[in-house]
């Protein structure tokens, strides 16, 4: 992890019998994603069950998290999402601008500014 970098890890829990729904929302948002400039990493990871999900979330900077959060993917289709689960822990790893991080803060999210670590290898 470098310091300008932020990762995001979002604990949802899918609401039971939406998992096809909720699968087809968070394709929708990857997809988005991937236009971004600046997202480096938007992975989900589902429980065996199909109860669980993780979204591990990655962003070159600031600049990139604050166009993420802006974009469409957030705007619109987030709240798709969360008709098909809820949020049951959301992590924000590094340094988001002010404004990114009130408004992170305002979701729920807990915030660990990055204090030490070796660079990244990539």
């Amino acid at each position: 992890m470098t310091a300008q970098r932020v990762h995001l890890l979002v604990d949802l829990a899918i609401r039971e019998g939406k998992f096809e729904d909720f699968a087809a929302t968070a394709r929708s948002m990857t997809a988005g994603t991937a236009k971004e400039a600046g997202a480096l990493g938007y992975e989900w990871f589902v429980s065996s069950d199909r109860a669980r999900c993780r979204l591990l979330e990655t962003y070159a900077n600031a600049d990139a998290l604050q166009a993420h959060m802006t974009g469409p993917v957030v705007r619109e289709l987030v709240p798709k999402l969360l008709a098909f689960a809820t949020v049951s822990r959301f992590e924000v790893y590094g340094n988001p601008a002010a404004q990114t991080a009130a408004t992170l803060a305002s979701f729920g999210a807990q915030i660990y500014a990055h204090f030490h670590g070796l660079p990244s290898r990539q």
